[in-house]
């Protein structure tokens, strides 16, 4: 079954029965660029963002990512061929490039810290006793996985969110030819040209205005521009103000995905009022029926609301919002610094793979942004996608009244 990149031609249009009275169906270059109906994509969110999910968003008309931050390449490449079982439609994958997660890895491995300080490595023994006084305190007990399923390195693979690791992924993103490819840290520059080759599109999450320009420079497609609103690593740059100057540096070339604590149509069509061509949607999603995260997790996002998240270190060693929880507050508490990543989710991971287990809401809820307080119910992706849309739309109809 096909899954490329359509011609933008013979992209899917809605018929002028579909077409709401107030407004034409929204449109965009993104929808040209990636073959799609409507300019939404699903954000790439590791855990959560599964082939039904992603698959359930290309059906609906949006666009579909993989969260395969954290698959290995075995892993990714069943769920890409997973993703075309499930749909005709185009759909991506999202992994990180984190360059800074390289230099941490080779310091690591040559025993040296920064200014002389303790490296990572030479920490990681006080720090997984302090993960285990936390579990030992919450009555959490260790999740026992067979050895395989935990060292890559006796499987001859790579080890974990090392630099190997990165490059095996993309051996695999490549391989399959996905249709498009989204680059959730990092720059993809140095797989441009292979990429390309396979005609896959190619988008990089950005949170500043520099990182736009560094990704824009390789020639991408689409610059996804991530304000500090938004669930997972995120930028120190609110939304509102990230967004606009952003568009103003691309200038019209490369157009820009909005992203960061939109969770409904208002949303979408106040990122476009702002310069941007479509969203990137992340938490919307999450409380769905498709979505990879445990039920009590979703559950989570229906309870909780917009003041309920906080940005920590805690759990992939670079800054993530989060839902709060007691795991993040002992690191405030005991006023610890987290490692960076790759090290820090080795502490993280035993914890937070208890908490789950236990369904503690308290300690392993999850991450989400700012726009959580407007979620109401667990949904199928297709509703929520729809919602989306027809929200959106309404609310640019209703901008008229202001001229």
């Amino acid at each position: 079954m096909s899954s490329r990149v359509a011609d933008p031609r013979s992209a899917q249009r809605p018929s002028s029965s579909e077409t709401r009275n107030t407004v034409m169906a929204l449109h965009s270059r993104i929808c040209e660029i990636f073959g799609i109906r409507y300019p939404i994509v699903l954000a790439g969110m590791g855990g959560a963002s599964v082939p039904r999910l992603a698959a359930a968003v290309s059906n609906a008309g949006g666009l579909g990512i993989l969260g395969a931050a954290a698959c290995s390449p075995e892993e990714l490449r069943a769920w890409i061929r997973e993703v075309r079982s499930l749909t005709d439609k185009p759909f991506g994958v999202d992994t990180l490039l984190p360059a800074s997660v390289r230099r941490e890895v080779v310091d690591a491995a040559a025993g040296s810290g920064e200014g002389g300080k303790p490296s990572p490595m030479d920490l990681l023994g006080d720090y997984q006793a302090f993960a285990a006084d936390f579990m030992r305190q919450e009555g959490l007990q260790k999740v026992v996985r067979p050895r395989e399923d935990t060292n890559a390195e006796a499987r001859g693979g790579p080890a974990f969110f090392s630099k190997e690791f990165f490059e095996a992924q993309m051996e695999v993103v490549i391989e399959e030819k996905v249709p498009v490819y989204a680059a959730g840290l990092g720059n993809p520059g140095p797989w441009m040209e292979r990429l390309r080759e396979n005609g896959t599109k190619i988008m990089a999450v950005i949170g500043s205005v520099k990182h736009a320009l560094q990704v824009a420079a390789s020639g991408i497609d689409v610059v996804v521009a991530q304000g500090h609103d938004g669930g997972g690593h995120n930028s120190p740059i609110g939304t509102m103000a990230l967004i606009p100057q952003v568009v103003d540096a691309m200038a019209g070339r490369i157009p820009v995905l909005g992203a960061g604590g939109i969770a409904d149509g208002r949303g979408v069509a106040a990122a476009m009022m702002l310069g941007a061509e479509g969203a990137w949607v992340g938490t919307a999603f999450l409380a769905t029926e498709e979505a990879g995260i445990q039920q009590f997790q979703k559950e989570v996002l229906v309870e909780y609301g917009d003041g309920d998240t906080v940005v920590s270190k805690s759990v992939t060693g670079k800054p993530a919002r989060i839902i709060r929880n007691k795991w993040a507050q002992a690191w405030v508490d005991a006023e610890k610094s987290p490692l960076p990543m790759p090290f820090q989710s080795i502490i993280a991971g035993p914890v937070l793979a208890a908490a789950t287990l236990d369904q503690r809401k308290d300690i392993a809820p999850g991450f989400a942004g700012q726009g959580m307080g407007l979620i109401k119910a667990i949904r199928p992706a297709r509703d929520v996608l729809e919602d989306l849309v027809s929200g959106a739309e309404t609310a640019l109809a209703r901008a008229d009244r202001f001229r």
